[in-house]
């Protein structure tokens, strides 16, 4: 990869460089609730079923799309669709927004654990989407972006 490839525009980076642009934090992997009327989106701890809490990855990476038809689909030319979703502390969405990369994202502090050991990751906060009953109140799970 090249030096620094984080500071370049999104759409010239390289299939690996944009995979290694994600600080694993899991928030987008965890289900929002978004206003019908104000366009508000709201995050919840309800984890993807493929989420690994642990890890804060997704379990099934490569066949992510086909498991879960409604997982998005993260490339330079979705970004300015999708953006307004994704965490505010998201490297893809500082990226499209034209802002550096955080502190403590891995690229920037050489540790891939350091997005955990800064509380911003969905680490050991989250509940899967099947754990809950269909009874199961969504707004009862909402909680505020972890690390903002």
């Amino acid at each position: 990869m090249r030096p620094r490839f984080w500071e370049l525009p999104l759409d010239r980076l390289t299939p690996r460089e944009w995979e290694a642009l994600c600080d694993g934090c899991g928030k987008c992997c965890l289900n929002k609730l978004e206003d019908e009327d104000s366009g508000e989106v709201a995050l919840t701890r309800i984890a993807c079923r493929l989420f690994d809490d642990a890890s804060c990855r997704c379990g099934n990476y490569a066949e992510r799309k086909r498991l879960v038809p409604e997982c998005i689909f993260l490339t330079p030319a979705t970004m300015a669709e999708v953006a307004y979703f994704m965490p505010t502390t998201c490297a893809y969405r500082l990226r499209h927004e034209g802002k550096p990369l955080k502190h403590w994202h891995p690229l920037i502090s050489g540790d891939s654990g350091s997005v955990h050991a800064a509380g911003v990751s969905a680490q050991g906060i989250t509940v899967s989407e099947i754990a809950l009953g269909e009874d199961a109140d969504w707004e009862d799970y909402v909680i505020e972006e972890p690390g903002t």
